[in-house]
């Protein structure tokens, strides 16, 4: 298993940790743990510190990851060789533009120049 995909699943499971973690959380301003409390880790302040202090940490991961992940994404697709998957030996005929004048302003196929009429017995045009 590669690395990339290891800490991309680790950065799933952390970014859904995360979102859990935000959602529990109670609307009461001052997020991240602006403020000290005197209570204890079981009351509800304490309750609400924790859910802080998670929100922290797994932020903080998730940001350490995200550049981990980064890095090794650079270093296993880093090249100094551009590779062009184009067959480029096999020109194809000119398209014909639908755009074209057809010589009709209404769009009818342009019919061929007359033929200049020609002498039937000597074959000589006049």
């Amino acid at each position: 298993m590669s690395l990339f995909l290891f800490l991309t699943v680790v950065q799933a499971i952390v970014a859904a940790a995360l979102v859990g973690v935000i959602l529990m959380q109670r609307s009461e301003g001052g997020g991240l743990g602006i403020g000290g409390s005197p209570g204890g880790l079981m009351g509800a302040r304490g309750a609400a510190d924790f859910l802080t202090r998670s929100t922290r940490w797994l932020a903080i991961l998730f940001v350490v990851l995200s550049i981990a992940l980064a890095a090794v994404a650079v270093e296993t697709t880093g090249g100094d060789e551009i590779s062009s998957t184009l067959d480029r030996t096999v020109v194809p005929a000119a398209p014909v533009d639908p755009l074209a004048p057809t010589g009709d302003p209404l769009g009818a196929p342009a019919q061929p120049a007359p033929a200049t009429p020609t002498d039937p017995l000597s074959g000589a045009t006049e």
